[in-house]
Order: C-alpha cells, then structure tokens, then sequence
C-alpha cells in the first residue's frame, strides 16, 4: 500500500474530520479524495465503515447547523459574507437559489454533489424558514448520500486507488508542487475573470441617489427591471415603485416584457 494511504491508514478518521469540515466551513479544500482513500482502507480492512461515516457526518453537521442558524438570524448579512469570498459568486448564490425553488426541501439531499453549493444551502435552508428539526434529519441524509456514496466508490475502485497512491509517492514533492500550481493558476484565472467583471459594472452602473434623482425628476424615461430571485423576494419583500419582476434566468423566456422605447435599469440583491 502506497506511503499515501498508509498515512490516511493511522490518521484517518482525524484526517476525514478535518477535510469533510474545511470543505463545508468553506475552505477551498476538497473532502473527495480523503472520502475514496477511506473507501480503499475500508476494502482493506483498515478502517471500519460505521465509525468512518460517523466522523463524516459529524464533520459535515457541525457547519451546517451554524450556518443553518446564521441564515435565519442574518439571512442577507450572510449570503453578502458569502458573496464576497466566493470565486463565482453571482452564479453560485443564483445555482443554490434555482436548486431550491425547483427542488424545495430535497435539495438538501443533493447540494453536497455539487460543486460550491455545499456551504450555500444552509443558511438559505434557514432563510426560507425550513424547520430546524426538517434541516438536521434532511441534510444529515444528503452528508451521508454524499460521503457513503464517494467511500463506496473507493471501495469498488480500491486497487486503482492503491495505483494511483504508489504513483504520487513515486512523484514525492514534484506533485505537491503540480497540484499547487493548478490550484494558483486556476484561483488567478477565476481572480481575472471576476475583477473583470465588476470593472465592467462599474462603467455602466447607477448610483441608488442618481437613480431616485432621475426618477423623481422625470426627465428621462426609464425601465427598471428587477432581477431578484423568488427568495430574494421572499427574503426581502420590497421593490423599487414600477419596477418589472422578472428573475435574472427568465429574462430570454420573457424578453418580450422589457420596454424597447426607454433606458433600462437592473438590480438585484
């Protein structure tokens, strides 16, 4: 057995604590790899299945349930936290949202597989007013989905996983060094894109003083579109007097609905 997996062997089950609870704090430090290790230690018989699960859950629970209690406290407080440490962080508040309103409660089952989603859908399980009782008993069934899933694969692909151990011990040194530098470069290139992006906005973007000054002097005539989530709205249930609704990913479907005769203004949380 690699040098790799007989690490994992004497400290696994504080090695998997610690990872499955980096990831759902939010650490860009993923808990698969340590998931399918166990998997192969299990096949081994250097690991007991129950006990690691156990670890698993707990890691992954004890997050969940703060962040489940900070969103129903500081619902927007949080999700702006969030938005702020978030390598995309638009799209990913707007995937957890969609995966909510599409799913409801059963999205708690599924989050987990889904890259980004995972530290989300707590607090907005606790935004959307989801029984606290209803959000431990569902997400402890989504945490053990998601890890008894990844350790079964482990286990069914035990030798492979061997292989691939032996390999980066063989590497030592030069594959932390890979790994690192696909990380870096992947996290500069997202950096990039997102500055980018607000550089855009901030060329085209109104002040809330110079929108309500133009619109309490009426001068030009203006659309203003509000892009807002159906939780968003929920959350917070007001609006700019005469704007439209129409939620950012409907606006192709209802592109009819947005005046062609008038500037158009958007906002959103």
């Amino acid at each position: 057995m690699g040098e790799t997996l007989e690490v994992l062997a004497q400290y696994g089950y504080v090695i998997l604590f610690a990872l499955v609870l980096a990831e759902q704090i939010g650490l860009p430090i993923p808990a698969v790899p340590a998931l399918l290790g166990v998997g192969a230690l299990i096949g081994a018989a250097r690991m007991s299945p129950a006990l690691a699960l156990g670890f698993a859950l707990a890691a992954s629970l004890l997050p969940d349930i703060v962040w489940y209690e900070l969103g129903r406290r500081r619902g927007g407080r949080v999700l702006g936290f969030l938005c702020r440490i978030a390598l995309e962080p638009d799209s990913c508040v707007r995937r957890t949202e969609n995966l909510f309103i599409k799913r409801g409660r059963s999205a708690l089952l599924v989050a987990k597989f889904v890259p980004g989603l995972s530290t989300l859908t707590p607090p907005l399980a606790g935004m959307v007013g989801i029984a606290r009782w209803q959000f431990i008993l569902l997400d402890a069934a989504g945490a053990a989905i998601w890890a008894g899933a990844w350790m079964a694969l482990g286990y069914v692909f035990s030798d492979a996983l061997e292989l691939v151990a032996s390999q980066a011990d063989r590497l030592g040194d030069w594959l932390v060094l890979i790994v690192g530098a696909a990380l870096a470069g992947y996290v500069l290139i997202k950096f990039v894109q997102r500055r980018r992006f607000f550089r855009s906005l901030r060329i085209a973007r109104i002040t809330p003083d110079e929108l309500r000054r133009r619109l309490e002097t009426g001068d030009e005539p203006l659309a203003i579109i509000d892009t807002r989530s159906v939780l968003d709205v929920r959350a917070v249930p007001y609006a700019i007097p005469g704007a439209i609704w129409i939620p950012a990913e409907e606006i192709e479907r209802r592109h009819a609905e947005v005046p062609r005769d008038r500037e158009i203004v958007l906002y959103c949380s």
